[in-house]
Order: structure tokens, then sequence, then C-alpha cells
């Protein structure tokens, strides 16, 4: 599905893009990783906004009929039953755009996504230490 905004360099500039009540849901998605992660970096990647931290933590995307969310397939797996009344896919959430946005179950999500790449991080790191000894 194609995305209702144009490619930008700066994650405001993607949010203001869009009409205001788009601009509210994308906003209140942005608080919400923040308020959870206010250490992780924004940009822009793959055209549309990112939180980094140790790597890709969290993508978020405006749509005609929803806003998508890519925590990434283990988050998928992880809050399956959670997320049973979203269309989701490997590594997707859609939130519909006549719903209210989740904020506690993002905040969850999010808190794995900071978990599992810091066990992402610890697991490099100690192949880089074998690799070292060898």
């Amino acid at each position: 599905m194609k995305q209702a905004g144009p490619v930008t360099a700066s994650v405001h500039t993607y949010i203001v893009s869009f009409p205001t009540a788009v601009q509210e849901r994308l906003e209140l998605i942005r608080k919400t990783i923040r308020k959870v992660a206010p250490e992780a970096q924004e940009k822009i990647s793959y055209g549309i906004p990112t939180f980094t931290l140790d790597g890709n933590l969290i993508h978020y995307a405006a749509f005609k009929n929803h806003i998508g969310l890519y925590p990434g397939s283990a988050a998928i797996a992880a809050f399956k039953k959670e997320l049973a009344g979203y269309r989701t896919s490997k590594g997707t959430i859609q939130l519909p755009a006549d719903t209210a946005i989740p904020c506690s179950l993002i905040e969850r999500i999010v808190r794995f996504r900071i978990k599992d790449r810091a066990r992402a991080r610890k697991s490099k790191s100690k192949k880089a230490k074998r690799k070292e000894a060898k």
C-alpha cells in the first residue's frame, strides 16, 4: 500500500504533510514511543519515521485508512494475543483510522523492543569477543 505523504528529510516534515487529524495520531504515537525510549534517536528511514536505539527500534507511517506500526516480527509474535483485534503481518500492525491509538500497548511493545535490542547487542558483543580470542 502506498504511503499518503511525501518522502521527507525530517520526522516533523513527514508529520505536518498530513491532515490535522492524522498529524494528531502520528504525534500521539511519537510521544508514546518517546516516553518509553527517551534515549532513542529519531530519523527518517525507508521514507518513514523511525526510532533507533542500537539499531532500528520501531517505525511508523500514515496511510489512507490506517497507521502502520513496524516493531518487527519478534514483537508481533510476543504480543499475538493482544494484537488479535488488529490486522497484522510478520512485522506490521495496522491501527485503523477510526479507532483509538492503543498507547499502553505501544508502550509495552517498545519496552519489549528495547530489551530485544539489548539482547542483540550483548549477543553481538559475545560473538566479537569469541572471534578476538581465536
